[in-house]
């Protein structure tokens, strides 16, 4: 291998040994998580909708391009001492318990790593895939136009589950925040939100994205999105995606029209499990139940188009509709983007960013 290092708890080698055969459970599983702390329900989840059981086993892969292989065992036993026999506690996931026959790791370093073919073999025959946490501008660099791209691509068109965390999380979107000159904070994207550290992938927004989840179409995903105060930051994402139109409105280079233009913000230890039902795409959050943060996930529509949004000038952008889903009870239709209220032209509070500045987080609307 070029470029990569592999690990695995469990027994069998990959490619190596009969893989194990599972089907898929769900149409177009995909999990996005906001960083912190891991979400263990959202990866049992995902082992479920892979068709992973005691008699199948199963293939629990992790790629990323720096760390360790700590989500190995923390993927594949039920504590501490080590255990594949006893459910999980709080803090493991008990992958082996449930079926896993192994949870492996891949640290892909380089664009010769991300086009090897040991490694595209161990991904492509995975029955589970997670992006872990990191930079996203070292899965851009490195990972996209590569054959590790096109891998990735396949697990999805196969039903196969495929998740991520932080970064991992922030490159499933169709559009990116790349990070390729470092993060960008709400104070500065609303300031300038053409300032050099808001690089964004694709550029132009009309090119090839990364991975093209589905779900997650005209979509940009901020995680860490309470710790790290990011509503500012990703509305001035948002608006970036929308189209100049008559008058001083819209931005250079904006392809959508308001309605179409989409941001999901992921609290810390917070997880939205997505699949396919009935034509449509629902999702769910979960958290752990030690979790101390209030592990929300924060769904943006604007409905007017940003003006002025321009190089060297604060951005304003007036009247996003935000809905905030801190209940694992309900659902949220990402096709209608609404969360199954009441009445969903009624959205939880809206957000204006006037003249750069960031206004109150709930206003009534």
């Amino acid at each position: 291998m070029t470029g990569t290092q592999y690990f695995e708890s469990g027994k069998p080698k990959p490619v190596v040994w009969p893989l194990p055969a599972t089907t898929p459970q769900a149409i177009q599983p995909v999990v996005v998580m906001g960083g912190g702390p891991d979400v263990d329900e959202a990866f049992r989840w995902m082992i479920q909708q892979a068709g992973i059981t005691r008699s199948t086993g199963g293939r629990f892969v992790v790629i990323r391009a720096t760390g360790s292989d700590a989500y190995d065992p923390y993927f594949y036993y039920s504590d501490a001492s080590n255990s594949t026999t006893t459910p999980a506690v709080d803090g493991f996931v008990g992958g082996a318990y449930l079926g896993l026959t192994s949870a492996e790791t891949l640290i892909i370093t380089s664009r010769a790593g991300a086009n090897d073919p040991f490694v595209n073999a161990v991904v492509s025959s995975a029955n589970a895939l997670w992006i872990a946490g990191g930079d996203q501008a070292n899965y851009i660099r490195l990972w996209k136009g590569t054959a590790l791209e096109s891998t990735i691509a396949t697990l999805l068109a196969n039903n196969v589950p495929v998740g991520g965390t932080s970064a991992g999380a922030n490159v499933l979107g169709e559009f990116i925040f790349s990070a390729l000159n470092g993060t960008v904070t709400s104070k500065d994207a609303l300031k300038d939100p053409y300032n050099d550290a808001m690089t964004l992938d694709p550029t132009p927004f009309s090119a090839a994205s990364f991975l093209s989840v589905p779900a997650l179409k005209n979509t940009f995903v901020d995680p860490h999105f309470d710790a790290r105060d990011r509503m500012g930051r990703l509305v001035t994402f948002v608006s970036r995606t929308i189209a100049p139109g008559t008058g001083d409105v819209g931005c250079p280079g904006g392809i959508l029209t308001p309605s179409d233009a989409r941001g999901i913000g992921i609290d810390v230890e917070t997880a939205l499990l997505i699949q396919k039902a009935s034509g449509r795409y629902i999702a769910r959050r979960v958290t752990n139940i030690s979790t101390t943060s209030t592990s929300a996930v924060h769904f943006l529509s604007p409905t007017t188009s940003p003006g002025p949004c321009a190089p060297g000038k604060p951005l304003t952008m007036q009247t996003v509709l935000v809905q905030r889903l801190a209940d694992s009870a309900l659902s949220f239709d990402l096709t209608a983007w609404w969360n199954g209220g009441d009445d969903p032209n009624v959205p939880n509070y809206r957000v204006d960013e006037i003249a750069g500045m960031e206004s109150p987080k709930k206003i009534p609307y």
